[in-house]
């Protein structure tokens, strides 16, 4: 979740003004929107992590203003005071600091009280890490600019994204198929992930980086190098949904995309 972190900061510290203004692909939420969102993720996070009491305070004010705000973003931009740019960078990451040590000091068994269902101390925070490394996508392809290679931590999403199949479905009010997909990953690691019954007939294979795009949907599986097979798999990459709240719908194909780098950055 750190290292996470540490990329994202690196990437936004590079920020022009300007760019903190800019909307990115992913419906139109702009630098400041996106980091906002991150931040107040994190500050949550803390409250649970440091007193549940404190935190189901904070979740029953949020939710009390956001019955009465506009959007979900206007309520969070009101509570941070407009807080923006390089001063929302500083707050964000001292707070993403703050909730890190806070759960290094808790047992690897400990559960932390969430919007839904508490969660183990592990996929608190892999969950932080996914969320983290899915809306930077979208300011990477503001900019124009290639992700870094990806690292062993990449792991942790593609994990996520494969536990989550059932959600996906029951998200939707649907049935969950009985049979899930062989999944077969290759990584630039020199290794494959895989997990589920060995199958030609139903299987999602190809590039971890890629199933992790569709996953967290910064990317439609059309658009990726991902090959799928079988009815069941099909569907599944169609409506795959790894972050929690209500049914999202992928983006469209083409929709999300990197901008080309002469027209990425502005001063």
């Amino acid at each position: 979740m750190r290292d996470e972190a540490n990329e994202l900061h690196r990437l936004l510290k590079s920020l022009g003004r300007a760019d903190w203004q800019r909307a990115t692909l992913f419906k139109a939420w702009t630098v400041d929107d996106i980091v906002r969102h991150l931040h107040m993720g994190d500050r949550m996070g803390l409250a649970s992590a440091t007193s549940p009491e404190a935190f189901r305070a904070l979740m029953d004010d949020v939710r009390a203003r956001r019955a009465e705000s506009p959007s979900r973003l206007e309520e969070t931009k009101q509570r941070l005071n407009g807080l923006a740019g390089p001063d929302l960078l500083d707050r964000w990451r001292a707070t993403l600091d703050a909730l890190c040590a806070a759960l290094a000091e808790k047992a690897p068994e400990a559960r932390l009280v969430w919007a839904g269902p508490d969660m183990g101390l592990g996929m608190f925070a892999a969950a932080r890490q996914m969320e983290i490394w899915a809306h930077s996508q979208a300011i990477y392809d503001l900019l124009g600019v290639e992700r870094p290679a990806p690292s062993p931590r990449l792991r942790n999403i593609a994990e996520i994204g494969v536990r989550t199949f059932g959600w996906a479905y029951r998200n939707r009010g649907l049935p969950v198929p009985p049979i899930r997909p062989f999944i077969n990953l290759a990584t630039p690691f020199g290794e494959s992930w895989t997990w589920n019954t060995p199958s030609a007939n139903e299987a999602v294979t190809g590039d971890a980086f890629a199933f992790c795009q569709v996953v967290t949907q910064t990317r439609n599986a059309a658009d990726t190098d991902l090959h799928i097979a079988g009815p069941t798999a099909r569907h599944w990459m169609s409506i795959a949904q790894c972050f929690a709240g209500p049914p999202e719908t992928p983006p469209a194909p083409g929709s999300r995309h990197r901008a080309a780098p002469e027209t990425g950055r502005r001063a």
